[in-house]
């Protein structure tokens, strides 16, 4: 039976069926025999139909979603060889009429009103799970063999012009200033390498060094024990006092153990608090404390009849660096810290020469270790005027601290005319550490000094803090007034130094001092900064410090370790 479809000239496809290994046709003799699938996936070259699975197929257990095929009757074959696809006939089921079709591959709603039969419906189910046209064969195919690709000939760019018509003036005339433009280049490259390499001489020449041969003086390694090396035999001299020594300081230094010691090879010099011995009560008010071993009249020649720089006996001084004694009233306290300070006064002096100190800062607010030297004679008259040189100075304040804390060390030179007048801002300098702080390790301080140059830096040269050629008179280099105002009453400058030398007052014997101080009002620790809790000019500043305990004695640890000055050795060369 023709129907509109075939008149057009368009062939109706064959329908599609389901499970294709549940699917069975019933030959006369009612045996079952397996069928070629209608809907599997068209076999490629060389490989059966059967053979490849299609991943759109429904599981086995399905047969049909509408009619069912079984009991319809016999189901259409396709022969072999032949496209399900390509099926030159549609056979319909017993019972299904079939409806003209479009030329779409999975056919159309019919255009009428009428809602499609439950039998096209069924068709129309069916070719939705068809299998879609073959895939290309990829690399997981199974395929037996692939097809060679023919080698495509790429379209030549129509922009581009033939290579052998293109000019090269460059092959065959060379440029004139290429080979001067070559020449130039390098010869300004070697020139700016030649010119390093004699700025790298001369800025080593110019270095200055100890040039003649050095004498040991001193060699402590505190490797003795403690009553050895502060004996009267051992090369330390433990200075006691109360005063101040002339910077407002808080601390009192003793001769207790408690205070200066060696252990396993080194020298401890630990602050304790003074209330631990006499209690906060009479640190306040009503107590008495005298330093029965009160050395001032040995630190201090100028004050003593008989002496080169004599200037009569100072019992005021004398008193007020030996014993104190707490008011309320006034507002007087007695040192809240005791601590230690210790020289080579009696054992070692040098004028030129070297020095090294392998030291650790200690860690603690308002700790003041120094390292420094002082005239043997104050040739030049009282300090200032007789020098000072400081190979280190630090604070153990933390790096947060907004004036040089622990995380810096500085040298200096102290030098002036006058006992108020102090040039130290000419001649200082200061070394930092940009990840770490001095106190975490031990480093070594040194000195270099000669009659031409002093030297100070911390580890290596590279990391000068202070280095001064005596190039010119200190009177010169201070650039001092003619007149300065004392009060009300004017003075003329004098040069102290005139009958000297260009180092001069650098050109004495010094003698060592390792210290360990605490607070101050001579500047060290500028007001205002850091929470610093009292104030240089205060006449209460050392009652201030004292009642703030609570805020800079934790900082100091619990251990007694972290806030103690340690030092691993010392040495001492004299120029021979």
């Amino acid at each position: 039976m023709s129907t509109s479809a075939d008149k057009d000239g368009i062939k109706t496809p064959s329908p599609f069926y389901l499970d294709d290994n549940s699917r069975r046709t019933k030959d006369k003799a009612h045996n079952t025999t397996p069928s070629i699938s209608n809907y599997s996936r068209p076999s490629t070259a060389g490989t059966s139909a059967s053979s490849v699975s299609n991943p759109f197929s429904p599981p086995a257990s399905v047969v049909s979603f509408s009619i069912d095929p079984v009991s319809s009757g016999p189901m259409p074959v396709v022969p072999a060889g032949v496209s399900p696809y390509e099926a030159p006939e549609a056979v319909p089921r017993p019972g299904v009429t079939m409806r003209p079709r479009t030329t779409s591959y999975y056919g159309s709603r019919p255009t009428t009103g009428d809602s499609p039969s439950r039998t096209s419906s069924g068709i129309r189910l069916r070719e939705t799970f068809a299998a879609p046209p073959a895939r290309p064969v990829t690399a997981v195919s199974t395929s037996a063999s692939l097809p060679a690709l023919g080698k495509t000939n790429r379209m030549r760019s129509t922009m581009l012009e033939d290579p052998s018509t293109l000019e090269k003036p460059w092959v065959t005339t060379k440029d004139p200033y290429a080979r001067i433009a070559y020449l130039l280049t390098y010869s300004v490259a070697f020139l700016g390498i030649a010119a390093s390499a004699v700025r790298c001489y001369f800025g080593y020449k110019s270095v200055q060094l100890i040039t003649s041969p050095l004498c040991m003086v001193l060699d402590e390694d505190f490797t003795s024990d403690t009553a050895t090396t502060f004996g009267p035999n051992g090369n330390w001299f433990r200075e006691v006092q109360l005063g101040g020594f002339g910077n407002g300081e808080f601390e009192m230094t003793t001769s207790s153990s408690n205070n200066s010691y060696t252990s396993n090879g080194y020298l401890y010099l630990t602050p304790t608090l003074t209330s631990d011995m006499i209690g906060s009560d009479a640190l306040y008010n009503g107590y008495t404390y005298n330093l029965t071993d009160c050395t001032y009249n040995l630190t201090n020649p100028e004050a003593n009849p008989g002496s080169s720089n004599a200037s009569g006996f100072n019992a005021a001084a004398y008193y007020q660096s030996c014993g104190a004694v707490s008011n309320s009233t006034t507002g007087t306290v007695i040192n809240p810290v005791q601590s230690a300070r210790i020289t080579t006064r009696n054992s070692a002096s040098i004028k030129y020469g070297r020095v090294d100190v392998r030291a650790k800062v200690p860690r603690g607010d308002w700790l003041w270790p120094a390292i420094w030297m002082l005239p043997v004679n104050n040739t030049y008259g009282p300090w200032p005027m007789s020098g000072e040189i400081d190979i280190m100075e630090a604070r153990g304040n933390g790096r947060t601290y907004p004036d040089q804390g622990i995380d810096y060390v500085r040298g200096s030179l102290n030098w002036g005319p006058l006992t108020f007048l102090n040039a130290v801002s000419k001649t200082f300098g200061w070394w930092t550490q940009r990840r770490t702080d001095y106190g975490e390790d031990f480093h070594i301080y040194s000195l270099e000094w000669t009659e031409q140059f002093l030297r100070i830096y911390v580890d290596s040269r590279l990391h000068y803090m202070l280095q001064l050629s005596f190039n010119e008179p200190f009177f010169t280099r201070g650039d001092f007034p003619s007149v300065v105002q004392n009060g009300t009453q004017p003075i003329v400058l004098q040069n102290p130094w005139i009958n000297g030398t260009n180092a001069s007052p650098f050109d004495q014997e010094f003698y060592l001092i390792i210290n360990l101080a605490v607070g101050g009002t001579n500047g060290w620790f500028p007001d205002n900064a850091g929470g610093k809790p009292w104030l240089d000019n205060s006449q209460t500043a050392m009652r201030d410090f004292a009642q703030a305990q609570d805020t800079w004695y934790p900082t100091w640890g619990s251990d007694g370790e972290s806030s103690s000055f340690v030092v691993d050795y010392v040495k001492m060369w004299q120029v021979c």
